[in-house]
Parts: structure tokens; sequence; C-alpha cells
């Protein structure tokens, strides 16, 4: 190995902006190769359409993002608007990679004498970083505000770096008034905005520590952090102009925005609520929802996902392999950083432990989605995998692990290589550093060791068709195929964010069936969402742009909102009410009678507010509104006693006024209960696109999200079942090859057995 020198504080330093920027070009370019041509999974139908619409998306609502979101939504950049946010993401990790090419950059200025050499480090952290999974994987796709948050990471990163330096003058001081704006605009993007912070406290500390003693410094700082702030004064007013997404509605203005319920207590009690996350209440800290070891265990997890990323754990040696390479990488790199650039390390030191352990510990996770699968459910689980979570430390990882490889370049340069035919010495020099003569390997010794730079390359080939995101359109496919299941006017019951968000992408930004009313039941447990509910206009039905199967028909359009109850009612419904015994539920002018029966919450049984609005739904609004219960919602309509009542149709299972008969293209079918065949044939034939673009895919990676092509599969399999017991051969083959191919794509051919049985 070769020796390490002492650091050096008196060399000329200019950052190699140009290559940084040309690395960032590439990173981009890489990024538009890849990207999302529409939304996805999870929360980037939520997000891109709250950009678009000027909304809130869920608690604390991210007002930095909404408004940088709108910006990118209107440039002409892309031809649709889910692209144009995509590319905002891209934009963001492209730009994080230059600041990690700047900063590794500069601790290589007291080690290599050579521009050449310090670039190609760069390089090594700008590719690593920006090709590790989780960090590809966001910046292809909108998902949240995690890239946002990375670039401001990254920037405040190099910013201190900088200022580390040169901690003396007017120059060092306006970085830190800047650094604690860049970190109070990050808040209002994502609480990530502060996770520099510690980490920049600690190298003024070190650095300078009398810089903490000056008050008029420190009160321009927290006047500078608060500026940042500032985008969440605008949540209220645009919450008092009801967009379409205004999750937490941090507003005391109910029917119209004004002054007196603008600046009132109901305002400033919602915000803090909103702004500090009530709606989500975690344990505390001391309260471990899983053993720390377990949460240390999961980020080892994910980060073995980072250098090949093996959803079906095909290559579980070789996956293990690049991970520990990668891990002792970034370690050799820190202990070099360390040994070689005390300044800058008195930052990036504890950054690296504040985005590693400091952040496995407040976050507080239960097991993993996909962590140690042979505990099934008897862990408590996270309901998906929180990979992204750690994307900044996965991305700053490149750093070290570009340090750890430039060191493991020099000393191949320097010893040369050992083969059975014994060691090639490649030749070294003595070169002049400074002050200091040091035995630096020859440039051509440099070259004929550069094939182990090829390590770099890992991520880039064993993430590319995991983390690629090209050609998919299957998340938008799906949600209007969800809303073209439901007749014109009706209202819609959905589960959760995964067919929830994609539907209002498809309503609010692509302007598909805004006629239907979407009624998710985990959101109905809050006020704010019931509100929205009474608020919502009444679309009207465009019968030239919807599904054939519903034309040749009048739909009679609504005249006021689903539900009879006026907001103070509405508020006033508590969040479960407690009932002794099963319920009768009857609806008038129907054949329906219920026997509802009381769910269990440890000491009592009773209905959550949620079951409560479905039924007042059905109450006030059916059957003049046609009513639907998606399919993602499982069990739920058989649990209230709905079943005797139902008919799958489509993706959904259509209530109707009195128990169904054969006949009309109904039939019953084993285990699905009655069945609209024709009209499920028709939508599947005519109407639905997904069930093309989900046998496009080559893999599905995220497993939490597989119940959605699960559903279309289910779907084709009784659809085509049913045809064929009807003697629709043809018709049947059809529709069972497409199962096929899409069981193929998703890696569900197991279901093709089960389904069929």
């Amino acid at each position: 190995m070769t020796a390490i020198p002492e650091i050096r504080d008196d060399l000329d330093y200019r950052p190699s902006y140009r290559a940084a920027a040309i690395a960032s070009a590439l990173v981009f370019l890489l990024y538009l190769l890849t990207l999302a041509p529409s939304t996805a999974m999870w929360d980037t139908s939520e997000y891109i359409a709250a950009a678009y619409t000027l909304g809130l998306p869920h608690p604390p609502g991210n007002p930095f993002f909404v408004l940088l979101g709108r910006f990118f939504a209107i440039l002409p950049i892309a031809p649709n608007v889910a692209m144009r946010i995509n590319i905002l993401a891209a934009l963001c990790s492209a730009g994080a990679a230059g600041m990690w090419f700047l900063i590794t950059e500069r601790v290589l200025v007291g080690w290599l004498p050579e521009r050449w050499q310090r670039i190609v480090g760069g390089s090594l952290a700008a590719l690593i970083g920006a090709t590790a999974f989780t960090v590809w994987s966001q910046s292809v796709v909108n998902e949240k505000v995690y890239t946002v948050s990375l670039l401001g990471l990254a920037l405040v990163s190099w910013l201190i770096v900088r200022w580390c330096d040169d901690p003396d003058g007017p120059k060092a001081d306006r970085l830190l008034v800047l650094i604690a704006y860049l970190s109070g605009l990050g808040y209002a993007n994502h609480m990530a905005g502060f996770l520099a912070l510690p980490a920049v406290a600690a190298a003024v500390a070190i650095r300078r520590p009398r810089t903490l003693l000056r008050w008029k410094l420190l009160l321009a700082i927290a006047g500078a952090l608060l500026l940042g702030m500032t985008p969440f004064l605008t949540q209220p007013l645009r919450a008092g102009r009801f967009p379409a997404i205004n999750e937490g509605e941090p507003t005391g203005c109910a029917t119209r925005i004004a002054v007196g319920c603008t600046f009132s207590k109901a305002t400033y009690d919602r915000f803090m609520y909103n702004f500090n996350r009530g709606q989500y209440s975690k344990p505390a800290l001391t309260d471990r929802q899983a053993p720390f070891e377990a949460q240390v265990g999961m980020w080892w997890l994910y980060f073995r996902w980072q250098w090949l990323r093996d959803p079906f754990n095909s290559h579980p040696a070789i996956q293990q392999m690049l991970a520990t390479l990668f891990l002792l990488l970034g370690g050799l790199g820190g202990y070099v950083h360390w040994k070689r650039d005390r300044r800058s390390f008195s930052y990036f030191g504890p950054l690296m432990l504040i985005v590693t352990l400091a952040l496995i510990y407040y976050m507080n996770f239960k097991y993993g989605s996909s962590q140690s699968l042979d505990l099934g459910d008897s862990v408590p689980r996270e309901v998906r995998d929180r990979d992204y979570f750690y994307l900044w430390s996965f991305s700053a990882w490149s750093v070290w692990a570009a340090l750890g490889l430039v060191y493991v370049w020099e000393t191949l340069a320097v010893l040369g290589v050992v083969t059975p035919f014994g060691r090639f010495r490649l030749g070294s020099e003595k070169v002049k550093l400074g002050e200091e003569t040091l035995d630096l390997p020859r440039r051509r010794s440099w070259l004929l060791a550069s094939p182990v730079l090829a390590i770099a390359l890992v991520p880039l080939l064993g993430n590319w068709k995991s983390a690629s995101r090209a050609g998919q359109t299957d998340t938008a496919d799906f949600a209007a195929d969800m809303l073209n299941s439901v007749e014109p006017y009706g209202i819609l019951v959905t589960a959760g964010d995964n067919d929830t968000f994609p539907l209002w992408y498809a309503q609010e930004v692509e302007g598909i069936r805004r006629d239907v009313i979407v009624a998710c039941l985990s959101l109905l447990n809050t006020d704010w969402y019931t509100r929205q509910l009474l608020r919502r206009p009444i679309y009207e039905y465009d019968s030239v742009n919807g599904p054939k199967v519903y034309r040749g028909k009048q739909w009679k359009k609504p005249t006021g909102p689903p539900l009879k109850l006026t907001m103070d009612q509405a508020d006033a419904v508590p969040s479960v009410i407690e009932l002794n015994a099963p319920q009768i539920f009857r609806k008038e002018g129907t054949d329906i009678a219920l026997t509802i029966q009381p769910r269990s919450f440890g000491d009592f049984a009773g209905l959550e507010r949620s079951d409560l609005f479905v039924l007042y739904m059905i109450r006030d609004g059916f059957p003049e509104r046609p009513f639907f219960f998606s399919r993602t919602t499982g069990g739920y309509p058989d649990d209230m006693g709905f079943t005797p009542y139902t008919v799958t149709t489509g993706l959904t299972r259509k209530l109707l006024p009195r128990v169904p008969t054969a006949g009309n293209g109904i039939v019953a079918v084993q285990g699905e209960g009655w069945f609209d065949v024709e009209t499920t044939r028709a939508l599947w034939e005519t109407v639905f696109r997904a069930p093309a673009s989900l046998a496009k895919r080559e893999r599905w990676v995220d497993r939490p999200s597989a119940g959605i092509p699960y559903l279309y599969l289910r779907t084709s399999l009784v659809l085509s079942s049913a045809l064929a017991q009807s003697g629709r051969t043809d018709e049947a083959a059809r529709v069972r090859a497409q199962a096929e191919r899409i069981a193929r794509a998703t890696q569900l051919e197991d279901v093709l057995t089960s389904v069929s049985k």
C-alpha cells in the first residue's frame, strides 16, 4: 500500500466546474434515456397532480416542491406534464452528481498532483452515486421530493466544504448565511432539508469554534433559515382556494377564502397539525418499532440493492459480494479522506454518520417489506420498501467509494499487479507536491492500472433493467382503466395510496373521467377529505371520449354532492362509533338490507368513520349515482355485507339495488360471485390499456405493488374461463393469451395455476 502523506494546507485550488458540469450533463443524459414517460406507483401520481394543480400533497405539504413542480409542469420541455416533472427529478439528481464530483476533486487536491487524475476521481463519484439503484430509480420518475432534497444536501455540502477551506472573513460568513437559507428552503421541500445542519455545526465547531459565539452572525443565520421556510406561508392561502388536491386543508375557511377565516385559530391549529404531520402519529424514539439491529439490517438490505438490484434473488452471492466490495471501498475512502483532508472531513465525516446510523435510529422503521421474509407476518412490517429514505446515504457514499477506488488505483499503479507469473511493477517517480517530495506513479503506470476503475461501472450495468422506467405507462393506463370501469357519475370506493393517487393523476392532469367521485377509505377517516367530497364540483361526463360500452343510454347528471350533510355535520362524525350488537342497514327504494357486524377495536367493537361515510353515500346518493367498489379494496364489500348485491364489472364490483340473477351477460363464477361477462369483455377488449403495457414489462421490481398486475391477471383468467364456459372459445383463447403475457412480464406465472384451479 502507498504511504498516506500529511494534509496539505498550502496548495492553490481551483474547482473544475466545467468538468463537473460535463459529468452532470452525462448523468442527465443517462436519466433522459431511462426516463418514465408518465406517472408511476405510490406517491408519484399524487405529487405530479399536486404540482400541476398547485395543490397540497400529504402533510406537511412540501410547498417549495409544489411551486417548483408547477413551474416545470408548464415549461414546454416535454410532450406531457408527467414527463416535465420527471425531468425536474432528473435535473436535480444530475446536479447532485456534479456536487459530489466537486467534493471528491477537492479531497484529492492534497493527494494527486495532476488535474486529470482528480477529474477521474470526481467522475467516479458522479458515476457511482448516479447509478446506485435507489438514486437512479428515483431520478427517472418524480415519485416525491427526494431528488430535490438530494440536490439541496449536495449543494450545502459543497458550500460548507468551501467554507472549511477559509472559515474567516465576510465571504465565509456569507457562505454560512447562504447555507442556512438553502436549508430552510430545503425544509420547505422536505424535512431532510435539515439533514446537513448537524454536520455543518460540527464543521464550524471543529474549524472555527468562535464562530458559534458571534451573535450577530447567528441572528443572520437564523433569519436566513426562517426566510427559506416562507413557502409554508402559501399553504393557508392556497388551501382556502380549495384546489382539487388539498390534503390536510390548513385553513379555517370552509366555503370561500376570506380574511377572517384565513387569520383564525382554526387556520393556525390546522396548519400546525399539518406542519407537524399529526396525521401520521409515530411512536417516541425510545419506543422502537423493531430492534435497532434489525433496522440497521434494513439499511444493509437496501445498500445491497444499490450495486445490483436483484428483485427475485437470482444472484444473492454476487449481490452480497458487490455490496461488501462497495462497503469496503467506502470504508477505505473514509479513512483516506480523514488522513488526507481533515478540513473537509470535519464536515463530511459527521454527515456520513448522520445519513446512516443517526438516520436509521431517527426513522425508527418497522421491518422492511422485503426484509427477513422467513419471519413472515410474525413481525410488524412497513407497507412498502423504504429505501428512498436512505437515498441521501447511498448517494453521498459515492464520494467515499470513489476515494477508496482511487486509492486502490494508485496502489496498483505504484506496486504493480501480482499474477501467477510474478509481480509486474508499473513504475513510479519522485514528484514535488508543495514542500513535500512524494513517490508517485508515472502517467504510464496510472494508465496501465486504470482497468480497476471499471468497478465504478458495476451499478450502471447491474441496475439498468431494474432502474430504467423507459416506456412504462402501465400506472397511467391502470388509472384510466379503473375509472372507465365505473359508469358515468359513479362513486368509486378505493383502499389507499396505490389505487387512489393514480386516479387523481388521471382526473386532474389528463382530464380522464372527472365525473367519477373517488372515495378513498383510508382518507375518509379524516375530516378534511370529507369536506372536499362535499365541495367537489359536479363534472360533466364526456360521452364522446367515454367508453363505447356506456353509449346509447342517457346518464342523468346529479344535482348535488354525494352526501346530504353540512360541513359541520360531516366534521362532527366521530373517528369510531361503538356498537354493542350487529346493526341493520336498509336503503330505501331498493332491496338492500344488510346486517353490519361491528369491527373489533381492542376493548370495544364498532365502525370507523370511513365505514359510516360509505353507508352515508349509499343512503344519500344511490342508485341515482352508480356505486362501485374497486377490487383493490379486497374483501371490504364482503365484510360490510354487500356481497349478495354486487357483481364484478371490469376492475370493480358494482352495487345493485337488488340481488342479481343469471342472464343478460351476468353469470355466477365460483370464488368470484356474480360476474358481468359482457361488460367486462367489452371493457377488456375495447377500453383497457394496461394489459398491453403490462405485457411489455421485463420485470416488476416493486413487489408490494404487484397487486395491480395481479388484478388484471385474475380478471383476464376469470373472463377467459367464463367465455369458454359459454362456448366462445376463440375469445377465451385470446384473453387467456394476454393473461399469460402479463404473467410472464410481471413474474406472476404461479397465479396462472392457482386461479385456474
